[in-house]
């Protein structure tokens, strides 16, 4: 059954100005979200959820990847996702929509990306704080593409919903002059091939 969809949003911000400093080439950033009926809500303890993911991942990771494309085309760099359940699901409900290669692969395979997406996910009432992370779309160790979108929907999720959200940035943040982890793993004896430090 394909996701039965009440609203779709789309936030776009430019950054012109940071630290009273004029940004050079000014940032953006770029949310698609869709507000969503929790498709087990009601159903009680449901042991595969893989039915609902396999009929929703994809539907939803191309309507929100075609919906920061069209904003950012090939200018993308950073990337990210997350999801908010409303207080009548759990959050496995949250984390099935999102952590799914049917989902996450539409924007990755669309903006040929080697990173896998920053997350987030949580449960809560509508107006939730939704934060989505973002990293560089081909290298985990830039931090200057290490950064937040954070918004809220006045009216989502209600408990019987999911708020699904693709995060992308054009730029990194602005003035970024924290260095990368390549230079600390260097500078600490750590493995310069090995970004995640571990």
């Amino acid at each position: 059954m394909p996701p039965q969809i009440r609203r779709t949003l789309l936030h776009h911000q430019t950054t012109y100005e940071e630290g009273g400093k004029t940004v050079a080439d000014p940032t953006e950033l770029v949310a698609a979200l869709v507000i969503i009926r929790n498709p087990w809500f009601g159903l009680g303890w449901v042991e595969d959820l893989r039915p609902a993911i396999r009929d929703h991942g994809p539907v939803l990771g191309k309507l929100l990847t075609d919906m920061i494309l069209n904003v950012t085309g090939q200018r993308l760099e950073g990337y990210g996702k997350a999801s908010v359940v409303g207080m009548g699901g759990e959050i496995e409900h949250a984390q099935a929509l999102t952590h799914t290669l049917f989902f996450g692969n539409q924007y990755r395979n669309a903006v040929n990306a080697k990173s896998y997406l920053a997350f987030a996910n949580t449960r809560g009432a509508a107006g939730t704080s939704i934060m989505i992370p973002l990293m560089h779309k081909d290298d985990v160790g830039q931090r200057s593409h290490y950064q937040t979108i954070h918004l809220n929907i006045p009216d989502a999720p209600a408990e019987d919903e999911v708020v699904i959200a693709l995060g992308a940035s054009v730029g990194g943040h602005p003035h970024h002059r924290i260095g990368n982890r390549y230079l600390d793993l260097e500078e600490m004896g750590g493995d310069v091939d090995n970004p995640a430090g571990v």
